[in-house]
């Protein structure tokens, strides 16, 4: 590459995994991130201290048009990660929401379009502009799980499913994942959208809005009761990060091939779970019992949602590669390595 790649929101969990990948084939990286999420200054320090100078940090907002411009100029790609990711706090503060996922992806798709048009843009899009989905009454349920009703789902959504943007974050970005397909058929750069499920792994730091493998994972260490919003019936594919991250540098390496396409991108029905599926994963996993409550579903809540992969995997031949109880290993062990989910207690003998 003749120049550095651009990682927006690169601060955080995805963003810190890709930059690492890159920094070590030896490929300079600049991260642009406003650093206001909690605890990304440790993965900005872990950055530097494993690749010093090959990894660049710019402290700044997508929402500032002049700063991004400032960015883009003379990069060889973007990774566009930069995102307000909460669906309850999208519906808590819709204008920001619109502000930083649509305006800021299209502040970057400009700064692009006039500065490094050869530039590939790759464009981290959601199921959740797939809507909601399936009602209860398309669902049945097998023990702790609700599966579709036609056998037509066993695979998935396709990308062929109808775009139903639900809650201003379904909105927010299935704007911009639309944006960005457009500016390859419309001006003709080299921009593709991974429409991503659940991802886990080391250097996430996840919560109750985002991050729920990790969030429920760290309230288990320690100790913490988890709330379930719903029945806890609901599915999702997961998928490790260290697999997503071989598909976004296929994309990367391949920019061509990716071009004007939207790809789904997550664990796929081999990797397809519960709520309650995870939390008996964790205690076979911790050896302790995980006490949890349950409360109304939320807005948005999609009760059963797995990707459809095959597109990707025809494409370019990526499967998952990492199964749920070996990356739920890793990311426990990453954990404990952090200090991270342990007891109160323990943190105050140590």
């Amino acid at each position: 590459m003749s120049g550095p790649v651009l990682i927006t929101g690169g601060a955080g969990f995805l963003g810190t995994n890709i930059a690492a990948a890159l920094a070590r084939r030896g490929v300079h990286v600049v991260i642009f991130d406003n650093l206001t999420r909690e605890h990304v200054e440790r993965n900005i320090a872990w950055l530097k201290n494993n690749f010093g100078e090959r990894v660049h940090i710019t402290v700044a907002d997508v929402r500032n048009a002049n700063a991004v411009a400032d960015a883009v100029a003379g990069v060889s790609a973007v990774i566009h990660l930069a995102a307000q990711v909460a669906v309850t706090t999208s519906v808590l503060h819709p204008v920001d929401d619109f502000e930083i996922n649509a305006r800021g992806t299209l502040n970057v798709l400009e700064a692009v379009r006039t500065l490094a048009p050869q530039a590939p843009v790759l464009f981290a899009s959601t199921n959740k502009v797939y809507g909601k989905l399936l009602d209860f009454h398309q669902l049945v349920l097998d023990g702790a799980r609700h599966v579709p009703a036609d056998r037509k789902l066993r695979f998935g959504f396709d990308e062929n499913t109808p775009l139903s943007f639900y809650s201003p974050y379904g909105c927010s970005k299935g704007a911009a994942d639309q944006y960005v397909l457009d500016y390859a058929r419309i001006y003709g750069l080299k921009t593709a959208v991974f429409r991503m499920s659940c991802l886990y792994g080391p250097r996430q730091f996840g919560h109750e809005d985002q991050g729920w493998v990790a969030h429920f994972l760290i309230s288990a260490l320690s100790g913490k009761p988890l709330t379930i919003y719903g029945d806890g019936c609901q599915m999702r594919d997961v998928l490790y990060v260290d697999d997503a991250v071989r598909a976004w540098l296929m994309a990367l390496d391949n920019p061509d091939m990716f071009a004007g396409h939207a790809f789904n991108l997550g664990g796929g029905p081999g990797n397809a779970i519960s709520l309650l599926d995870l939390i008996a994963h964790i205690e076979a996993l911790t050896g302790r019992s995980v006490a949890y409550a349950f409360d109304a579903w939320r807005p948005g809540d999609q009760a059963w949602y797995v990707s459809d992969t095959r597109a990707l995997e025809a494409a370019t031949g990526w499967t998952p590669t990492i199964a749920v109880e070996d990356g739920l290993r890793r990311l426990a062990n990453w954990l404990q390595s952090e200090g991270i989910g342990e007891p109160e207690r323990e943190r105050r003998s140590a």
